[in-house]
């Protein structure tokens, strides 16, 4: 698995994760986490901002912001 956030070198990794793979014959999967979050940046900023003004605090990482059930019936299915 690659995770990291925007500009930690996730996509210079796993390109050269495909690489290996490619010289190797073998078939990976991919799964983008962007794919299971629950707003789109715009939305997530206005959630922050009513979640600040409410005295809580909500992270891009954290359960308020992304749909790990999808996420995990997605690997129990694969």
């Amino acid at each position: 698995a690659v995770t990291g956030s925007s500009g930690a070198g996730t996509t210079t990794t796993s390109l050269a994760f495909r690489k290996i793979f490619a010289q190797l014959n073998l078939r990976a999967a991919e799964v983008e986490g962007d794919s299971f979050h629950r707003y789109t940046r715009p939305e997530m900023d206005m959630a922050i901002r009513k979640a600040r003004d409410a005295g809580r605090h909500i992270s891009y990482f954290g359960p308020e912001a992304n749909d790990f059930g999808l996420l995990e019936q997605t690997f129990i299915e694969y």
